[in-house]
């Protein structure tokens, strides 16, 4: 199988609580190779962008304050089905349901403050890596 690259992002919440070093070195122990990486903090007009599927949703106001209120990590992960890899490492968006061993079980304090993001689709992924990573698009 091909090497997949997805967009990934640890949230202001996993930042402010410094576990951002703990993720990364998770991420690479599970085979990922990190080939974009930066700290931002993220406009509103990205946020609106990167939600916007959820415009429509009593709770995208929220999300987009949430994720515009402290810096957070943006990373383009490569890997053989990077996509699945990094989604099943990142666990179900409720920590409290998320499986053992999982970033969001152990970072996670809530749905809303679940500690990472994750591209859940190819054309997702694809346009997740343009709005912050344009150089590697594909």
């Amino acid at each position: 199988m091909a090497q997949e690259i997805t967009f990934a992002m640890i949230k202001p919440d996993a930042v402010a609580a410094k576990n951002s070093g703990k993720i990364i070195d998770i991420i690479e122990q599970n085979g990922f190779n990190i080939v974009g990486l930066q700290k931002i903090n993220m406009s509103k007009a990205q946020a609106n962008q990167l939600y916007a599927i959820h415009k429509e949703r009593p709770f995208f106001g929220e999300m987009v304050n949430f994720i515009t209120s402290g810096p957070v990590i943006i990373m383009a992960l490569e890997k053989e089905n990077a996509i699945k890899a990094w989604r099943d490492l990142m666990g179900v968006t409720n920590p409290a349901q998320a499986e053992e061993g999982t970033i969001r079980k152990k970072f996670g304090k809530s749905i809303g403050e679940n500690a990472t993001h994750g591209s859940d689709a190819a054309q997702t992924a694809k346009e997740e890596i343009a709005l912050f990573f344009p150089q590697l698009s594909r």
